[in-house]
């Protein structure tokens, strides 16, 4: 069965400890965000203000997870 996400771009607003992130999307929602397992893996440093690529479930549009930093 294939996974079905969205990808949208957004802006980091806020940064938590254990790498998650207030992401503000293009279309203006607020979603709360993790950073993936390839970027937590090499170290990827994102900070507030950061544009980055998000993907999105299907089931939930109020979380994601963070794939690549632009």
């Amino acid at each position: 069965m294939a996974k079905d996400t969205i990808q949208m771009s957004g802006v980091v607003k806020e940064v938590f400890p254990n790498s998650a992130y207030k992401v503000e999307l293009e279309n203006k929602f607020v979603i709360n965000a993790v950073v993936s397992g390839k970027m937590r893996q090499h170290h990827i440093q994102i900070l507030r203000g950061d544009t980055v690529t998000v993907e999105l479930s299907t089931y939930d549009l109020t979380k994601g997870r963070i794939t690549y930093r632009k």
